[in-house]
């Protein structure tokens, strides 16, 4: 019914990465999954991913893409938590992630909340009037949550392209590419390769963007 490259995977591993949640390691199983796949989605089952990016977005009628969220370790994602229409979820790299029954997601409140608490974020940063804030809150955000402390500031440690930033806010990929040339220019970003992107100074961006 799904991918063939669906497999399972060692329960080991969760043990190591979810004290909280090793009952859920035991009782449910566990799939791995390549970059670019889509996670199968039906009505009466979650996710609980424990490792590796995934993107949730739906599709409309004509096939534009209205980006969800972007999640990692710990986070929840499957279709009950959404009205949206053709709904989907794919993974930004290599994930790992638990099938969850619906029936069984009391045991997942505090994360199941805390996803609820990230789309309020997002939803709060796209309704930035001025589209540089915009973004300067966005890059903040994904800081944040998949930020990885480097010599230079904090690498934003997963593939994100122009147009996906763009998807996000609302905008074109060459206003992207605009604003982030100017954040280059005053120094509050480098870019040392292609989809990667280091915060200089956070605090410094954070008071620039009147960020939340």
């Amino acid at each position: 019914m799904w991918s063939k490259s669906i497999k399972r995977s060692s329960i080991s591993n969760h043990q190591k990465k979810f004290n909280n949640l090793n009952s859920l390691g035991n009782n449910f199983k566990r799939f791995s999954f390549y970059k670019g796949d889509l996670i199968p989605q039906e009505s009466h089952n979650l996710w609980l991913i424990e490792s590796g990016v995934v993107k949730t977005f739906a599709l409309d009628i004509d096939g534009n893409v209205a980006t969800l969220g972007y999640w990692g370790a710990k986070d929840v994602v499957g279709l009950p938590l959404s009205k949206a229409e053709n709904y989907k979820a794919t993974c930004i790299e290599n994930s790992e992630a638990l099938f969850i029954p619906w029936k069984s997601c009391n045991s997942l409140y505090q994360e199941i909340s805390s996803c609820a608490q990230q789309t309020e974020q997002l939803l709060r940063i796209i309704r930035t009037e001025k589209m540089h804030f915009r973004l300067s809150k966005l890059l903040i955000w994904f800081a944040q949550k998949f930020g990885k402390k480097v010599i230079n500031g904090v690498l934003i440690d997963i593939r994100i392209t122009h147009q996906d930033l763009a998807d996000i806010m609302g905008s074109t990929r060459v206003t992207v590419t605009r604003l982030l040339n100017k954040l280059e220019q005053e120094r509050m970003i480098i870019r040392p390769c292609r989809f990667t992107i280091v915060i200089k100074d956070i605090q410094s961006l954070k008071a620039n963007s009147n960020f939340f």
